[in-house]
């Protein structure tokens, strides 16, 4: 094993921990259009579900077969028909639909199967669960078109969904409902994933899709994906859109992310399947790869509490190990808790200061200013110390002081400026540390 490997992986692993704890006993709902097994990316695709299976965490998969259909409709002459976005599902095109299911159930549950030695299969034991879930209706006739046998979700059968998952099955549903009569209806992958996750309460949605999430400047193909909206955003965003005709289009799958997150369900993703491994480090990274749509904003800034302090103890240690900061005892962190600012995303801690007040000096001390290395440089350091100047200038100071041993230029950058350890308030000084010679630097709060 190379030398390095363990200083890269071990520190990675650790990071990852406070997800899996997270997500564990979490249900997911899996939107999977055709076009990813049409690319050959289910065995791969299947090895990331199965870990996360592994993990704990609760999956029902939906797939869909939109290339397969219209491959099985070329193959016999017939020529597929959409309006509105929507397939119209003549009698040939339901056969092609039921044999493209048929087939593409068969190759899902042999991916699932696999267990080969040195592969990310082996040992994995994923019992993949079908049936008639989904209750459904028909489309009708909408401006004129007449959808024939297509239909839309009318009810999921979540007790029995919760059942089979409860039981650490994965449910794997195709995107066909039928009527209480019997009758088949071509549904949609997408109203199917998204009826599901409304059902079930799902913790998250997820769309592996062809496109690579919603992009910061719609007018700019090569833009950056904008990584987090909140549902108020989305809403905006759809209100400007053009009504959807293909997956491609933006507002194809942003729609139902909006209409799943209106419906109770916590987080709605948009990922490219043409990233591999793109589930996992949407779930695993801070910033994931694809669009998520939240109610509201992940990313929270805030005063700590007293169930901050295992967090606030976790993002500091590493810093107290290698001497960045003076170490901390949990009954300290605990006692103090209330000067503690942090910042958090998706439950999890990754920046804190705190602020001591001197008010006979009218001057307070920002201590243990932390950011995790993971997000260092994207601005959460400047936040932190406009909230700490906030607070500071709520309780009437007039200035801000820290000490510090290895950061001093980012402080200066910022305001600050050296003093003579003389400088402090009494009661600071006297608990100065001579030893560790810190440097002493002051921001007015004018």
């Amino acid at each position: 094993m190379s030398l390095v490997f363990p200083h890269t992986f071990v520190p990675w692993f650790r990071s990852v921990a406070p997800h899996i704890h997270a997500y564990h006993g979490k249900t997911f709902v899996v939107g999977m259009a055709g076009e990813l097994i049409a690319a050959g990316k289910l065995n791969a695709f299947a090895q990331d579900l199965s870990l996360l299976h592994a993990m704990g965490i609760r999956l029902v998969l939906v797939h869909g077969f939109r290339p397969q259909v219209d491959e099985q409709l070329r193959a016999k002459g017939q020529t597929s028909r959409y309006s509105h976005g929507k397939r119209i599902t003549d009698p040939v095109a339901l056969d092609c639909a039921q044999e493209a299911a048929g087939q593409l159930r068969f190759e899902i549950e042999a991916a699932f199967s696999q267990g080969l030695p040195n592969t990310p299969m082996a040992n994995s034991t994923v019992r993949v669960v079908s049936g008639n879930f989904l209750t459904a209706r028909p489309v009708g006739i909408v401006d004129g078109v007449d959808f024939m046998h297509s239909g839309l979700v009318r009810k999921v059968d979540a007790g029995l969904i919760r059942r089979a998952i409860d039981i650490g099955a994965l449910v794997l549903l195709s995107p066909f409902g039928f009527s209480p009569t019997g009758e088949a209806f071509n549904l949609t992958m997408e109203d199917v994933a998204t009826a599901t996750a409304v059902a079930l309460q799902a913790d998250k949605l997820m769309f592996l899709t062809e496109i690579a999430g919603i992009r910061e400047d719609l007018d700019d193909p090569e833009s950056a994906i904008d990584t987090e909206l909140s549902l108020a955003e989305a809403r905006r965003l759809l209100e400007r859109l053009p009504a959807p005709t293909r997956p491609t289009d933006p507002a194809f799958y942003l729609q139902h992310c909006v209409r799943a997150c209106e419906g109770g369900v916590e987080r709605s993703h948009i990922l490219p399947f043409s990233a591999d491994g793109s589930i996992l480090m949407e779930i695993f990274t801070h910033d994931g790869v694809g669009t998520m749509v939240v109610d509201e904003k992940l990313e929270s800034l805030r005063e700590a509490t007293s169930d901050d302090v295992g967090g606030i103890l976790q993002l500091i240690e590493p810093f107290e190990r290698d001497g960045t900061l003076v170490k901390r005892s949990r009954t300290e962190i605990e006692r103090d808790i209330g000067a503690y600012t942090i910042i958090e995303h998706d439950g999890i801690i990754f920046g804190c200061a705190a602020l001591y007040p001197y008010p006979e000096a009218r001057t307070g001390e920002m201590a243990a200013v932390t950011i995790s290395p993971q997000v260092q440089g994207q601005g959460d350091g400047e936040r932190i110390l406009k909230r700490i100047e906030q607070r500071a200038r709520a309780m009437g100071l007039d200035s801000i002081f820290v000490l510090t041993t290895r950061t001093m230029h980012w402080f200066v950058k910022r305001g600050f400026q050296q003093v003579d350890p003389d400088w402090l308030p009494e009661a600071r000084k006297r608990k100065y540390n001579w030893d560790r010679r810190s440097q002493v630097l002051v921001k007015k709060l004018n």
